[in-house]
């Protein structure tokens, strides 16, 4: 839907006019799975989906949120307290709710959503909606916020209100992505690169294997679980560490050999796969994209076999992708289902395209969604 065909919608159904519109990206990470929130180091880009949200303000504490994608209204107290129904409006009030926790006073509003962003397919649908809301409601009540700020609010939102324990990649780079750049995104630091992405030489390929996942109520939280358990028993023989990224996997491969397997599998692939996040960053730089994708493989293997997070159509859609000719390809976002991304040559983008959506319906009889995308700013106004 087009800016204009959203002011239209909005005025028909709340009869006046939206004060403002905007759009936030969703995202794609190339590299750097589940180390977010082990304070480690990823490579994603924002993209050209997005969640577009009009908006007016009310004179009450009412949201009055309406979906185009799922045809429903829905109204919401702004000033109610956390506990989420397992339902699409969770994410909005969740982040009026984080708002106000972080004590910035909001007004109610009526607020009009649409989006092309795959719902469950790892793109972040969520953190889209979450940072549009959250820059919809400022800007309503005379607030501002930094983008850094912003994210926090929405992650916040998204692991105290609607109970997914995720790190805060994805509303980062929903805030902070620049068109034709990859974000080095720092998770301890919050530091943010931008590195230049040549997309006159390669394409960024996402193949949506249409396996819908749910963070809140998949093995996300239990990894982040594994994760923690893993870190105290790090700490037993290395007490400064914070995280698993302040010990490297050499240090302690020979002591974990003696804990439990699923955190041992676990830790092998945070501390590995952030060191593949330092690589892939200086690949990117030198435009090295065969080393890039060498990367991007073992990414993908690590997270199916130590972290557990794959999935049979994700594991074939990838290693069709690699059949295919991608330099590289990875499961993108928590896993359980949703998106493999490639990275191929610019030039053959339309035909790569094509032959894998071709060989995955051949193979599994199932459609799937195959697109180029584009990097893309993060979350504005649209004027």
């Amino acid at each position: 839907m087009s800016d204009a065909e959203l002011r239209l919608a909005f005025s028909a159904l709340f009869g006046r006019e939206p004060e403002v519109v905007l759009r936030a990206p969703g995202r794609v990470n190339l590299i750097g799975e589940h180390v977010d929130y082990n304070d480690g180091l990823v490579l994603p880009l924002a993209v050209d989906r997005y969640c577009w949200l009009a908006a007016a303000p009310r004179p009450d504490e009412v949201l009055r949120v309406h979906s185009l994608q799922f045809d429903e209204t829905v109204e919401l107290d702004s000033a109610a307290r956390a506990g989420n129904r397992r339902h699409w409006s969770d994410y909005v009030a969740g982040v009026a709710w984080s708002l106000r926790r972080a004590r910035t006073p909001i007004r109610g509003a009526d607020l009009m959503v649409d989006s092309d962003i795959p719902v469950g397919a790892g793109l972040s649908s969520s953190a889209a909606l979450e940072v549009a809301t959250a820059q919809a409601l400022l800007a309503l009540s005379g607030q501002r916020l930094d983008g850094i700020d912003v994210a926090l609010v929405c992650q916040r939102a998204e692991n105290d209100y609607v109970g997914a324990n995720v790190g805060i990649m994805d509303q980062l780079t929903a805030c902070l992505g620049i068109a034709g750049q990859v974000l080095l995104i720092d998770c301890r630091s919050l530091a943010v690169e931008p590195i230049l992405i040549d997309e006159t030489e390669v394409a960024v390929i996402v193949a949506n294997t249409m396996v819908k996942h749910d963070l809140a109520g998949s093995g996300y939280n239990e990894r982040r679980k594994e994760c923690a358990e893993a870190l105290s028993l790090v700490q037993k023989t290395h007490p400064g560490a914070n995280s698993l990224r302040d010990v490297g996997w050499q240090q302690i491969e020979a002591e974990a050999t003696n804990w439990p397997k699923s955190l041992m599998q676990r830790t092998r692939h945070v501390m590995s796969e952030i060191e593949r996040v330092e690589k892939a960053a200086i690949a990117l730089k030198q435009r090295a994209y065969p080393e890039l994708g060498r990367l991007m493989n073992e990414s993908h293997a690590s997270l199916a076999r130590d972290y557990e997070v794959s999935s049979p159509e994700l594991d074939r859609m990838a290693q069709l992708a690699r059949d295919l000719g991608a330099y590289g390809a990875r499961m993108t976002g928590g896993g359980f289902g949703g998106c493999v991304v490639s990275l191929v040559m610019a030039r053959e983008a339309i035909s790569f395209a094509r032959q894998l959506a071709d060989a995955y319906e051949a193979e599994l009889s199932v459609v799937p969604e195959v697109y180029t995308v584009k990097s893309a700013d993060g979350a504005g106004r649209v004027r």
